[in-house]
This record gives C-alpha cells, structure tokens and sequence, in this order.
C-alpha cells in the first residue's frame, strides 16, 4: 500500500472511530427540553448535570452548593416515556425549599431562590415506571 493511501486510511479511521462510539443521552436532552422556558426567561443553563440509572420508588439525593441572591431552576428527566418522577430542593437544615414547581411524565423541574448561601439536597425519584431500572439526568441554571 502506497504511503498516501495508507494515510488517509489512518485519518479517515481516526475520525470514524469517536463517531462509532458517540451516543445521545436521552434522558439528559429531555432536561434540557424541560429547560426551554426558563431559558427564554434569562436562565443561563450550565453545561454540567448529573446523570445514572436509579430503581424505581428509590430516592436519590445530589448535594449541591447554591448562594443566596441567586434563583435557581433543577431539572429532572428520564429516558422512560412511561416514567413519572419527581424533585424536590432541601435546605441545610433538612427543611422543604420548594420555590416553583412542576411534573409532566418524565420530566419535573423545581424553582429554588435561596436565602442563605449553603449545600442543599436535591431529592429526586422515579415514582412509576414500567421499567426496572431508569436512566435520568438532572440539569440546572440560574440568574
């Protein structure tokens, strides 16, 4: 084989082979389809999430740091159509600190304007589903 040839067959399999092993996250771009009105309200939406499988009426939780001043919205998908989850935002002192919410099959989102600066708890579940084990992703944004 020639040396161009052999070169371009390299180059070629050096570009198809991260394509090959590329996926979409299902349930990470319903959150971010969940997003879609908070955004067109000035949320900047960060590009990190969290994301994994969880069994179904078992609760996970995400500790993240949130500053007073800032308003914040989680949003939670999963890639079940037929699931239905929930979230919910804790204080650190364990108390309920719900702002807005809402939940539409498997996507639910939870408003949050803190008033001291602190780690606080998001909750979250999947309620029902008729799969055993459920992908989700909880993305987030503020302003």
């Amino acid at each position: 084989m020639k040396t161009p040839t052999r070169l371009l067959l390299i180059l070629l399999t050096a570009v198809a082979l991260p394509v090959a092993f590329a996926y979409v996250d299902d349930a990470h771009s319903r959150a971010m389809e969940a997003a879609i009105p908070a955004v067109k309200e000035g949320f900047l939406v960060r590009q990190e999430y969290w994301a994994g499988s969880v069994v179904t009426k078992q609760p996970s939780v995400v500790k993240h740091q949130l500053f007073a001043g800032n308003t914040y919205w989680f949003w939670l998908a999963s890639d079940e159509d037929s699931a239905q989850v929930t979230v919910h935002v804790y204080d650190p002192a364990g108390k309920l600190a719900d702002g807005d919410a809402w939940q539409r099959g498997n996507m639910a989102a939870v408003k949050i304007t803190p008033k001291k600066t602190g780690v606080y708890f998001i909750v979250f579940s999947v309620e029902q589903s008729q799969a055993k084990k459920n992908r989700w992703a909880l993305a987030y944004g503020f302003k």
